[in-house]
């Protein structure tokens, strides 16, 4: 195709907690850039994908899930969410197919959509959950509450959907020129890419006994080369920090088991992603009002400027 015909752009992800942004996400750029657990609220700040098609570049913002927030991270993560509706090009709505009406959080999500007046493609996630007359009835219901540019039915988890979501997204771009390297897959660093692979682990391995009172913090992170056969390796230390001493002992378990175990998948899931040995330690510490702390509550604040 002609280079004038390029498409680009800039699309964020909106939509309750648990309602599957981050494993759609993951299958549209066919790399792991967000973390994926059963919790809620796993996602915390805005995380860009880069999507590199033969004739467009769209550049998608996965959001934290909107909740009735009880400290300033919760805030915040709202404020993101929110907040990145406001200078994309296009939005993604996801709803789950299982609802019956609309509830409070998506009707809170669906005013800020109309406030943005943004082409806005709804989508209907967990299809396999439901019946079809079920199904045309949500679609008819919130299609009675806003014009979106697009209705996609569909089930992120299974899949199968990838190229469908992408040609709708591609066909409400304008023309414009790519925004990134096409290489790239997403802003994130490698050490944010380590935190919340680390933080995954924690999430997916300790069940409900610590659902969101961790954050992990790289403290190094250097390139070196084995003595052994001169083959490239990165050193990582990090700290996982949590609310209560209480959470620390957990994490750490007896004998160090979890924290060994929490570690050894972290390590694999890196070498898998950056294809290098990873040779990873982490420690625990207790930093009671981590949440309400404005230092670290900024490090999950919007950069509003996508463009």
């Amino acid at each position: 195709m002609e280079e004038h015909k390029f498409k680009s752009g800039f699309v964020s992800i909106i939509g309750r907690t648990n309602v599957g942004k981050s494993t759609l996400i993951n299958s549209l750029v066919g790399e792991k850039i967000a973390i994926m657990t059963n919790k809620p609220q796993t996602t915390r700040t805005a995380i860009k994908a880069i999507i590199n098609r033969e004739n467009s570049q769209i550049v998608i913002i996965d959001t934290p899930g909107i909740h009735k927030p009880k400290t300033k991270l919760g805030e915040t993560m709202n404020d993101t969410a929110f907040g990145a509706t406001s200078d994309v090009d296009v939005i993604l709505f996801i709803i789950e197919a299982t609802s019956k009406d609309i509830g409070p959080g998506d009707r809170k999500i669906l005013d800020k959509i109309k406030q943005a007046n943004k082409k806005t493609i709804l989508i209907i996630n967990k299809i396999d959950l439901v019946k079809k007359e079920d199904l045309l009835a949500l679609i008819k219901l919130y299609s009675e509450e806003y014009e979106f540019s697009g209705v996609l039915p569909i089930s992120a988890l299974k899949g199968g959907s990838t190229g469908l979501v992408l040609n709708e997204i591609e066909k409400n771009l304008k023309i414009g020129p790519a925004f990134y390297n096409t290489e790239e897959y997403t802003d994130q660093t490698m050490r944010q890419l380590v935190e919340e692979t680390i933080r995954e682990k924690i999430l997916k391995l300790l069940n409900d006994e610590i659902p969101h009172g961790v954050y992990v913090e790289v403290d190094k992170m250097k390139l070196s080369k084995s003595r052994v056969d001169n083959k490239p390796f990165y050193n990582i230390e990090a700290t996982i920090f949590c609310l209560r001493e209480s959470h620390k002992g957990i994490i750490i378990g007896k004998g160090g088991q979890m924290l060994k175990k929490i570690g050894t998948y972290a390590r694999e899931d890196l070498q898998n992603m950056f294809g290098i040995k990873i040779n990873l330690k982490t420690w625990v510490k207790v930093k009671e009002d981590w949440q309400d702390t404005e230092t670290i509550i900024k490090r999950f604040k919007l950069n509003n400027k996508n463009k």
